[in-house]
């Protein structure tokens, strides 16, 4: 593989644009084209070193001296919210700020196509009503999603006049419905009018860590 697949191939691999890498070391877009298309046989180190660290790779790798298996790990980090969403019975959460949050290092093989995306967040869960599926005190990643995007289904972290739960939404009429997914029958539906101003849905859970015993 030439310098310039290893380049491109990386650059999306991190998934950045021509523009994003041209911003990054202070170029034009059509020089990174130049970089890609490998009209640049040997590529000095002063230009080599700074796209190398762009992309997170050593000069050696982009040069062709060293293997994939020598790539680090690819990782983002994601806001963590520092509380419990119950999978049960809603239950208050206090007002978090931004000073609040911490944050967690996903690598991006575990996120898969949400990898890096600046919206997303995280959440531990709480509670058996969603066992089924993802069991207590799994870590869940939640994207922000409108009402109208969401599809039956969905598996949602939504509040009602601050109190957080996570279910999978279903939406009838005018009726919003939040069911469990539990093997224990004793979690039951919440149902709300679609018009009920205390409603909120946070977004939609589109990954979740399950930490074994």
């Amino acid at each position: 593989m030439s310098v310039g697949n290893r380049i491109k191939d990386r650059r999306k691999q991190l998934k950045l644009s021509v523009d994003n890498v041209a911003e990054k070391l202070g170029k034009n877009r059509a020089t990174i084209y130049r970089y890609e298309s490998s009209e640049i046989e040997n590529m000095p180190l002063d230009i080599l070193e700074p796209l190398a660290k762009v992309l997170r790779v050593t000069p050696a790798y982009l040069m062709g001296w060293e293997t994939e298996k020598n790539l680090p790990t690819l990782s983002n980090n994601y806001p963590f919210v520092p509380a419990n969403v119950a999978a049960g019975l809603p239950e208050a959460i206090l007002a978090i700020t931004n000073s609040d949050m911490d944050y967690i290092s996903i690598p991006d093989s575990i996120m898969g196509k949400w990898a890096g995306q600046d919206d997303i967040f995280l959440m531990r869960i709480n509670g058996q009503s969603m066992n089924r599926v993802i069991p207590h005190q799994s870590l869940i990643a939640v994207k922000p999603t409108k009402l109208a995007n969401l599809n039956n289904g969905d598996i949602v972290v939504f509040s009602d006049e601050h109190e957080y739960s996570v279910k999978r939404f279903y939406q009838h009429d005018d009726k919003l419905i939040f069911k469990p997914d539990s093997n224990d029958t004793r979690f039951t539906d919440y149902i709300m009018n679609a018009t009920n101003s205390d409603l909120k849905i946070h977004g939609k859970v589109v990954i979740y860590i399950v930490e074994q015993d």
